[in-house]
């Protein structure tokens, strides 16, 4: 019972968080909205960029192939650093945090959730699944303030 959970959470969770995103974009002004568009626009793709830079830098081979052992989840013998799922989630839980917080926290316990699967089901250590949210956070935020810098943002 517990490995179907854990399955579950690595495998499909993300997708509650991606449709709970969705949901409360939606309970969003319509100004909010077109931030809210404009600074994903921005902030996925630089935050996918800077993902791919840092695992250049830094190689964690997941955790499967140091113990030698099968993994829960069935996934290649890469680079584990950083972590793909965590990142989106993460990313969605800062840029709903900029619009609407309380279910910024819904989003991010969620997203934890997402992260935390991922290392119970050996495919990452939990150093992916930090770096991973570290990465989606300063990169929002930093776009973030940019963006209201210059005042291409309402709130």
């Amino acid at each position: 019972m517990l490995d179907t959970l854990i399955i579950f959470g690595a495998k499909y969770l993300y997708l509650v968080v991606v449709a709970l995103t969705l949901y409360y974009f939606y309970k969003l002004s319509h100004s909010q909205r077109k931030s809210f568009i404009i600074l994903a626009i921005i902030s996925l793709p630089l935050i996918f960029l800077v993902s791919r830079l840092t695992s250049q830098f830094y190689f964690d081979p997941r955790p499967f192939v140091v113990g030698n052992f099968t993994p829960l989840v069935p996934h290649a013998a890469d680079n584990g650093f950083p972590s793909d799922h965590t990142l989106l989630v993460a990313a969605c839980a800062t840029l709903m945090f900029v619009y609407h917080r309380k279910a910024s926290y819904l989003i991010g316990l969620v997203a934890l959730l997402v992260g935390l699967s991922r290392v119970a089901a050996g495919v990452h250590h939990l150093v992916d699944i930090i770096g991973s949210i570290i990465i989606a956070i300063i990169v929002t935020i930093l776009v973030h303030l940019a963006l209201k810098h210059q005042r291409l943002v309402r709130y």
